[in-house]
Order: C-alpha cells, then sequence, then structure tokens
C-alpha cells in the first residue's frame, strides 16, 4: 500500500499535446477582437440573474473568470483533459473557490448512475443552471458532432433559461478548419438558420457583432 501511494505520489502530467489544450491562446482572432469579446461577454452576464453559471467548453477558463468576477458561481465544462487540468491548477495557485473544472462531452454527457441511475443525477437533471455560456463551442456540436442545431436549442434550454452564445460563422478559420475533413452537408448552419434554430425554444434580447472578427455574441432567453 505504501509503495503504492509513493507510485502515484511520484507520478506527473504536464497538461499538453491534446487537441484544444491551447485553445485559448491559439484563436482565429487577433488582442482587438479578445478585448471586445470579454467586454461583451462582461456586459452580457451583468445582464443576466441568479446565481450559478455553467460555462459550456470553457476550455482554460478565460470567461469563467468574468462570469466569477460578476459574482456568479461557475461550473466550468470542456472536453480536453489537458484544458480541465490547467485551469484546475491556475485555481488553486490562485486560491479560486468559485469555479469548479470538470471534463465533460456535452455530445455525451453524464447519464445518471447507481441504483436505478438514481444515486448520481445526470448532467440534465442536475440543471437548470442559472446561466450558461456556450463560446466558441457551437461549430463543434454542429459540424464536429453532427448534431442538429434545433436539437442544440432544445438540450441547451434544459440546461438554462439564460443562455449567452457564440455563433462562429463558416468563414472563421476555426470552421474552415472543421470542415476540411468531412462533406459539407451543413447547409444550415448560417446566421439565419442559427436563429431560425433557436427561435422556438429562446427569444433574443441582445445580438452584438465582436469587434475585429465576423462572430456574434447573443443573450437568449428561454421562452
Amino acid at each position: 500500500m505504501i509503495s503504492l501511494r509513493d507510485t502515484i505520489g511520484g507520478l506527473s502530467w504536464e497538461p499538453s499535446g491534446t487537441e484544444w489544450a491551447d485553445y485559448d491562446t491559439n484563436t482565429s482572432y487577433g488582442a482587438d477582437a479578445t478585448a471586445s469579446k470579454e467586454r461583451l461577454v462582461a456586459d452580457l452576464v451583468a445582464q443576466t440573474s441568479g446565481e450559478t453559471v455553467w460555462d459550456l467548453g470553457a476550455n482554460t477558463g478565460r470567461f469563467s473568470r468574468i462570469a466569477a468576477a460578476a459574482g456568479r458561481s461557475v461550473v466550468a465544462f470542456d472536453i480536453d483533459p489537458a484544458a480541465v487540468e490547467r485551469n484546475y491548477r491556475a485555481l488553486r495557485a490562485e486560491g479560486r473557490e468559485d469555479i469548479l473544472p470538470l471534463v465533460m462531452d456535452l455530445a455525451d454527457p453524464s447519464p445518471g448512475l447507481g441504483w436505478a441511475h438514481a444515486e448520481r443525477a445526470s448532467l440534465t437533471d442536475r440543471a437548470p443552471a442559472d446561466t450558461a455560456l456556450a463560446l466558441a463551442l457551437i461549430h463543434h456540436l454542429a459540424i464536429g458532432r453532427n448534431i442538429p442545431l434545433p436539437a442544440i436549442a432544445e438540450q441547451l434550454a434544459r440546461f438554462t433559461p439564460q443562455l449567452i452564445i457564440e455563433f462562429v460563422p463558416r468563414d472563421d478559420p476555426m470552421v474552415r478548419q472543421l470542415l476540411a475533413t468531412r462533406e459539407d452537408v451543413f447547409a444550415d448552419y448560417t446566421p439565419d438558420g442559427f436563429r431560425a434554430a433557436f427561435a422556438p425554444v429562446f427569444e433574443t434580447v441582445v445580438e452584438a457583432p465582436v469587434e475585429g472578427s465576423s462572430r456574434t455574441l447573443t443573450l437568449f432567453r428561454r421562452r
């Protein structure tokens, strides 16, 4: 037992080399657009109410920290374990307890587990969060995971009544990167297609461009 403990205690992992570990610094836009996006997220979070925020696709937590600065308790989900580990280590170094980083695949989220699937609730059953952030996420779900836009809207509506979401259009390098390795069968992946898919379950409160990019941020409220 002591030997096993010593072995585990001596293990060290440098969290890098996974697909999205450097995503928050390797973006498709420059410093001005990043600053614009940060200002917009702060402004839109200030227009929401409640105490809890789910940051869906949080990466290393840049925007989780903006939500936390507004006094919210944040759960920061990401599919990439290296990004989550970096976020966790940074939060520990900062001595913070207002952000909880977790590994989660939103296209295959945690189910109900245990006896009768009731001992530990599924992700959907743990909802709703008061607000959710879905920044630089929708193209990964719609194109990367082939999930129809209306299905994405319906699931996000189960997660939260207030949604701040970023639409990343086709001309963005990150979307072109996804489309480079698959047949383009995503005819409805357009700004109008996005709005039409979300309109049945959400009403638009604010839609604003991210300056210096072709992206937009929208604050939705569930109908």
